[in-house]
Parts: structure tokens; C-alpha cells; sequence
């Protein structure tokens, strides 16, 4: 099985059209870790002129499958939750950290922190996933 991260997360971002539209870029990989980052764009504005909610949690879900995914094994989802804590603003740089917090054989936790270029915290992420029976690159275990 493939558990080199950076393998993973590049094999995960070439068909993730979502991450690629968004401008979101991998910076660090790691087993259990990633680090992402975004740029906020005039598009992902709401009616208040602040980052609209579904952007922030994009990058910190996709932040989260990216760590939970970067040991190889394929997972989803199964559940999460999100805590807005500050706006962040157009051209704001965002970077979401995931690491584990607990990876059983078939279920984990994940925390997911959204950081602004001034390190101020503008949003906290904690995910729950799911391992299912392929690997990263879809072949079965």
C-alpha cells in the first residue's frame, strides 16, 4: 500500500476540480496532517462583504481529507462540524491545518484549525471519517 502523503495528496488533488476552482494548494503533507491554503476571492463574498461560510468550510473539509486520506487507505466522511470565529475578508490568505486526533481501523477524528495571514484563528473544524474498502488510488484492499 501507498503511504507516502505527498503520493496521496497528489493523486487526490489531480481529479478534486472543487480544490483546483477554489485556488486551494497543498503546502504540507504529512501521515494524519495537512496544511492547505486559499485566497479569498471577490466571488466567495456574502451580502456582508465577508467570506461567505461555504468557502471557509470547503477548505477546511478538504483539509481534512487530505489528512485523513494521506495514509493511503481511502476514507470519507461521516460527519462534521464547524465554528465560525472571526469574517475573514477579501484577499485574506487562509491556511487550514488538519491533524488526527484519533485513527481506529476504520473510523477517525480529525481537527481542522482556519488561520488568517495574521495567525488570528477565524474558524475551527472537527471531522469525523469513515475508511472504506480501497486505497487512495481506488484499487481494492
Amino acid at each position: 500500500m501507498n503511504i507516502n502523503p505527498w503520493e496521496n495528496a497528489r493523486e487526490m488533488y489531480e481529479h478534486d476540480n472543487c480544490a483546483q476552482q477554489m485556488g486551494i494548494e497543498i503546502l504540507e503533507m504529512g501521515e494524519g496532517f495537512a496544511r492547505l491554503s486559499m485566497l479569498i476571492t471577490s466571488a466567495m463574498l456574502n451580502g456582508h462583504k465577508n467570506c461567505h461560510g461555504g468557502p471557509l468550510f470547503t477548505l477546511a473539509d478538504t483539509a481534512f481529507a487530505y489528512a485523513c486520506n494521506s495514509q493511503g487507505r481511502a476514507a470519507v466522511a461521516s460527519g462534521c462540524s464547524i465554528d465560525f470565529l472571526r469574517p475573514g475578508n477579501l484577499g485574506d490568505r487562509l491556511t487550514a491545518t488538519a491533524q488526527v486526533r484519533s485513527q481506529g481501523r476504520q473510523t477517525g477524528v480529525y481537527d481542522i484549525e482556519i488561520i488568517n495571514q495574521h495567525e488570528k484563528t477565524v474558524a475551527l473544524f472537527r471531522g469525523r471519517s469513515h475508511r472504506i474498502d480501497t486505497t487512495v488510488s481506488g484499487a481494492k484492499q
